[in-house]
């Protein structure tokens, strides 16, 4: 009699392991699939974007060499209804590759809720590829999308950011630190007329953000 209440017990305890490991595959099984998708879509659209705008007149210089702000252009197109480059449903400012981390993403125009589950947005500043600071914001989720692997860079690790005119900037990266969310002292700092870029994450544990500046070579 004992010996088959304990045989019992252990199905049960069996079973309950059992489900428990096929639940986690999962989980693992639906975010390597959900990471792979959205990487293919994103890598897919940095191609094609960089095919459509540099065809015959990208600039793969350390140097900017528009003359109008690109932000500006993307509102001035919102107000006369003209068409730009948009990704599933939001519009696109350029791209960003950071190979360091093999990141391939396209810079959307705006902060929300959704437009950061679906790539990294513009939050502040100049415009991209613009003299003075832009700041860049993503999600860090577990399974390695959008800015997840920012943890992984160091100084002197390269970022490659093309706007909507074609050019393609070079910049590296000078400073990586912790702050707090709320602050936001960096933002408006004097760059010397060069393009900079502020990319901001929160830290694995959400306490902190996790800052990384970098500046166009020259």
């Amino acid at each position: 009699m004992f010996e088959s209440k304990y045989s019992k017990v252990l199905t049960i305890i069996l079973i309950i392991v059992i489900i428990a490991v096929l639940g986690l595959l999962g989980f693992l099984a639906y975010n390597y699939y959900q990471n792979y998708i959205i990487s293919k879509d994103t890598a897919a659209f940095v191609d094609d974007f960089q095919g459509e705008v540099q065809d015959g007149e990208a600039n793969d210089t350390g140097n900017t060499t528009t003359t109008e702000n690109p932000f500006n252009q993307l509102q001035d197109s919102e107000t006369t209804g003209s068409t730009k480059k948009t990704y599933k449903g939001f519009g696109v400012l350029g791209t960003m590759e950071i190979p360091a981390t093999n990141f391939s993403y396209p810079v959307l125009d705006k902060v929300t809720k959704k437009s950061i589950e679906t790539s990294v947005a513009f939050l502040y500043g100049v415009g991209l590829n613009e003299p003075g600071n832009s700041v860049i914001i993503g999600h860090n989720y577990r399974n390695g999308l959008f800015f997840s692997n920012n943890k992984r860079l160091s100084i002197g690790d390269k970022i490659y950011i093309t706007d909507n005119d074609g050019n393609r900037v070079t910049y590296t990266i000078y400073n990586k630190f912790e702050t707090t969310p709320e602050d936001t002292s960096f933002y408006q700092r004097d760059t010397g007329d060069t393009p900079e870029v502020t990319l901001s994450t929160c830290t694995d544990d959400s306490s902190a953000r996790l800052i990384i500046l970098a500046k166009a070579d020259q």
